[in-house]
């Protein structure tokens, strides 16, 4: 346990049943927060997650919502408080990409709604939520993609939804002012998760892996070290900012 971490912090992190968010659910019991670790479907993975914290001497425990659900989401940090306390970081990790990468116009009505409702909505309810409860000292970090800057075809509809979180990153931040409490965004690159590695090639891969000159894929550990800076003591003077965490890749 990090011992500048405050005793009685409690993150919410959501879509943290694989991947990153495991990866940072894991990282963020380590450095001492209590963590509620969020999941829509996967109650197994997300119990396994807890388990882990657990055997590790963390405190954890899983709760499902649908967070492109207002009310989902309002009764989500219902039961965290109930079970740990008030929300004082929020981790706005869940989200989805598109199979097969279609370009815009193939893209249909569905996939564009879904990404929407997860990607936009989900955080939006989510961080509504932390604004209306978190007193001072809180921490939201939300989560963008480096693709805004690499422009790959295939990624229209995704990177706009990540666009569109670097905005309400950057303007949260201005709307709290006076009640020091930072909001900021974490821009991954290629990332070696089950989400990124759905639906491409081994040859997308290996050409991707390439890409950044340390020349290989983000592990899930990479972005939850950066995000555990944001959400500790090293990160309070960090606030409406969006991190690039990709090797340089852009």
């Amino acid at each position: 346990m990090n011992p500048l971490q405050a005793p009685h912090s409690v993150a919410l992190v959501t879509g943290a049943s694989r991947g990153i968010g495991a990866a940072i659910a894991r990282r963020l019991a380590g450095d001492g927060h209590a963590v509620a670790v969020n999941y829509a479907s996967n109650q197994a993975e997300a119990q396994q997650v807890v388990d882990d914290i657990t055997a590790a001497g963390g405190r954890a425990f899983a709760v499902q919502a649908d967070v492109s659900d207002p009310e989902a989401a309002r009764r989500m940090f219902d039961t965290v408080e109930a079970q740990l306390g008030p929300v004082t970081v929020l981790i706005n990790n869940a989200g989805v990409m598109p199979s097969g990468l279609p370009r815009l116009a193939d893209t249909d009505d569905a996939t564009f709604d879904r990404l929407l409702a997860i990607n936009v909505k989900g955080s939006f309810n989510t961080m509504r939520e932390a604004s209306r409860r978190m007193g001072a000292g809180g921490r939201i970090v939300n989560f963008s993609t480096s693709v805004i800057g690499l422009g790959l075809p295939g990624y229209s509809v995704y990177a706009a939804t990540k666009a569109a979180m670097e905005t309400m990153t950057h303007i949260l931040a201005k709307e709290l002012r006076g009640r020091n409490i930072t909001v900021n965004a974490v821009a991954p690159g290629p990332t070696a998760t089950a989400l990124f590695l759905d639906g491409k090639t081994p040859e997308q891969i290996e050409h991707l892996s390439k890409m950044a000159p340390l020349e290989r894929l983000g592990r899930p550990e990479d972005i939850a070290a950066v995000v555990s800076m944001l959400a500790g003591p090293d990160g309070a003077w960090i606030n409406g900012q969006t991190i690039r965490a990709n090797g340089g890749i852009v």
